[in-house]
C-alpha cells in the first residue's frame, strides 16, 4: 500500500481564499487513492485464480504484486516533479486515465506475460496519479481545515485494507457474467471514470512556481537497479540459481553506488538531482530508509504468502480467504487509532509497535502448532489481530519522525523517496518470502510442506521485524528531536 500523502508540509499562506470546491476535490483525490489501495492487495487474493486461468510458474504469482510495486516505487520518485511542472491538475487526470486503461489490459489479459506487463502500467500512472493530492491540498485548504483534510486519508485507508481483500474474493467468487478474477480489476472502469468526469470539474489548477527539473538519467539508474535485484530473486529459483543471478544481484550493488554518485556529481554541478545527497547525511533519513524497506518488506511478503498458504494449502475459497485476512487489516484500524495519544513517545512507540507485531507473528506460528495442518479462520484471527495492531503502532510514528528533521528545500525529495522505498521493499519481500515460501514447497506440495514452509516464512518475517527494532535506533527518540537536530 502506498502512503504518498503522509509528509508534513508548510501550510498554504493564511491569506489565500479557500478554493470553492475544495471538499468535492478532494473526494476526487480520495477515488484515486481507493483505486491504488485496492490495486495493490487484490492480486494477493486473486492470484491463484489467475494462474489457474492464465497458465504460468509461480514466478507469475510473485511478479503480480512485484510489477506493480516496483513501477510504483520508480515512479514516485518524480511523479511529484511532474505535477509541479506541467500541473497537478494535468497530471492527477493523466494518472487516473492511464491507471484505468492499465486496469482495463489487466482485465483483457490472456497471457501472464500481458498481465504483469498491465501491471507496470498501473503502476507508473498510479506514481503519476498519487502525488498529485498533496500539492493540490496544501493549496486548496485554509490552515484551519488541513488537518480535517488530511484526516479523512485515514478512514479512507482503513476501509480499503478491510474491504480489499474481501471483495475482491468476492468477486472472484461470485464470477459476475463469467468474467471470474477479470472483475477485480473492472470495478476500477466507473470509479476511474467517475475520477477523471469529476476530476476535470473540481480539481483546481495547481503547480509549483520554482519547479525541480527532471533527472531522467537518475530515473533510469534507480529503475535498472531495483530491476536487478528482483528479477534474479523471482526468477533464480526456477532456474535452479543460475550464476547469472548471482551476478545481477552484484550488478545492482554497482548500479546502486553509480547512482549515489551519478546523484553527488549533478547537484555539485547545479542541477536538481533525483534524491538531494544532504539527505544521505542525516543520520535519522538513513535510518528511515533502511528501517522502512526491512519492515515493508516483511509486511508486503507476509500478506501475499499468508493468502497463497489459506488459498492453495488450507483449501479456502478466495472469499474465504480475504475474511481470513479481514482480522489483520481491522487490528491495524485499531493500532492507527491507539497511536494518535501516544504520538509523544516516538521511536519508543515505532519499536513497541514492532514488539507487539512480532508477537503476532509467533502467535499465527504458535496457532499452527496447535491446530495442525487445517487450522480454521476463526483459529488464526487472535493472533492475526495483534499483528495488524503491532503494524498500526508501527507505522503511525514512523513517516513524521523520518521527515521531521528535514530542510524544507529537502522535503520533495524526501518524502518521495521514503515513499518510493516503501514501494520498493513491498515488491523486495514479494520476491523474497515468495521464493522462500515455494522453495520449501518443492516439487509436489502435500500438505506437510505447506505446514513447514508456512512456519519457516513466518520465522522469515520474526527475524525481520527483529532487525526493523534494532534498525530504528537510528532514529531519533521523537520527531520533535529530529526537526531541533536538524537545526
Amino acid at each position: 500500500m502506498s502512503e504518498p500523502i503522509t509528509a508534513t508540509a508548510p501550510p498554504a499562506p493564511p491569506t489565500r481564499a479557500p478554493y470553492r470546491w475544495r471538499w468535492a476535490a478532494l473526494f476526487v483525490i480520495l477515488a484515486g487513492e481507493v483505486m491504488d489501495l485496492l490495486d495493490a492487495t487484490v492480486t494477493n487474493i486473486a492470484a491463484p485464480s489467475m494462474r489457474a486461468d492464465l497458465g504460468g510458474s509461480e514466478g507469475t504469482i510473485q511478479w503480480m504484486g512485484a510489477a506493480y510495486t516496483l513501477a510504483m516505487a520508480v515512479g514516485l520518485i518524480t511523479g511529484g516533479r511532474l505535477g509541479d511542472i506541467f500541473g497537478r491538475k494535468r497530471m492527477f487526470l493523466i494518472g487516473a486515465a492511464g491507471f484505468t486503461a492499465g486496469s482495463l489490459l489487466c482485465a483483457v489479459a490472456q497471457t501472464p506475460e500481458v498481465l504483469i506487463g498491465a501491471r507496470v502500467i498501473q503502476g507508473l500512472f498510479g506514481s503519476v496519479m498519487l502525488p498529485q493530492g498533496l500539492g493540490m491540498i496544501k493549496e486548496m485548504f485554509p490552515p484551519a481545515e488541513m488537518g480535517k483534510a488530511f484526516g479523512m486519508f485515514g478512514p479512507v485507508m482503513g476501509l480499503s485494507a478491510v474491504g480489499g481483500p474481501i471483495l475482491a474474493g468476492w468477486l472472484v467468487e461470485a464470477d459476475f457474467w463469467g468474467t471470474g478474477w477479470r472483475m477485480i480489476f473492472l470495478v476500477n472502469l466507473p470509479l476511474g471514470l467517475a475520477a477523471l468526469a469529476a476530476g476535470m470539474r473540481f480539481l483546481p489548477e495547481s503547480r509549483s512556481p520554482h519547479p525541480l527539473r527532471l533527472d531522467m538519467g537518475g530515473v533510469a539508474l534507480a529503475s535498472l537497479g531495483g530491476f536487478l535485484v528482483i528479477f534474479p530473486l523471482v526468477q533464480g529459483r526456477e532456474h535452479d540459481w543460475p550464476l547469472w543471478a548471482f551476478a545481477m544481484l552484484v550488478a545492482s550493488v554497482v548500479v546502486f553506488a553509480v547512482f549515489g554518485l551519478f546523484q553527488s556529481r549533478r547537484s555539485r554541478s547545479g542541477g536538481d538531482p533525483l534524491i538531494v545527497p544532504s539527505l544521505f547525511r542525516k543520520r535519522a533519513f538513513t535510518g528511515g530508509l533502511l528501517t522502512g524497506i526491512v519492515f515493508f518488506s516483511g509486511m508486503a511478503g507476509f500478506m501475499l504468502v499468508f493468502n497463497l498458504y489459506t488459498q492453495m494449502g488450507l483449501g479456502y475459497s478466495a472469499l474465504k480467504a480475504g475474511l481470513a485476512m479481514a482480522p489483520w487489516s481491522a487490528g491495524m484500524i485499531v493500532g492507527f487509532g491507539l497511536a494518535q495519544p501516544l504520538q509523544r513517545f516516538g521511536r519508543r512507540l515505532l519499536q513497541g509497535g514492532t514488539l507487539v507485531m512480532a508477537l503476532g507473528v509467533a502467535g499465527v506460528l504458535l496457532t499452527l502448532n496447535i491446530t495442525g495442518t487445517h487450522p480454521n479462520p476463526w483459529q488464526l484471527a487472535p493472533a492475526l489481530v495483534v499483528a495488524g495492531i503491532g503494524m498500526g503502532l508501527l507505522m503511525s510514528p514512523f513517516f513524521d519522525i523520518v521527515l521531521a528533521g528535514v530542510e524544507e528545500h529537502e522535503t520533495g525529495s524526501a518524502s518521495g523517496t521514503l515513499t518510493a522505498v516503501q514501494q520498493l521493499g513491498s515488491a523486495f519481500g514479494y520476491a523474497l518470502l515468495g521464493t522462500v515460501f515455494f522453495d520449501l514447497l518443492g516439487g509436489v506440495p502435500s500438505a506437510g510442506s505447506f505446514d513447514q514452509a508456512i512456519k519457516v516464512t513466518l520465522w522469515v518475517v520474526a527475524g525481520m521485524l527483529v532487525v526493523t527494532f534494532a534498525v530504528a535506533f537510528l532514529l531519533p527518540r521523537q520527531a520533535r528531536e529530529n526537526a531541533e537536530a536538524a537545526h
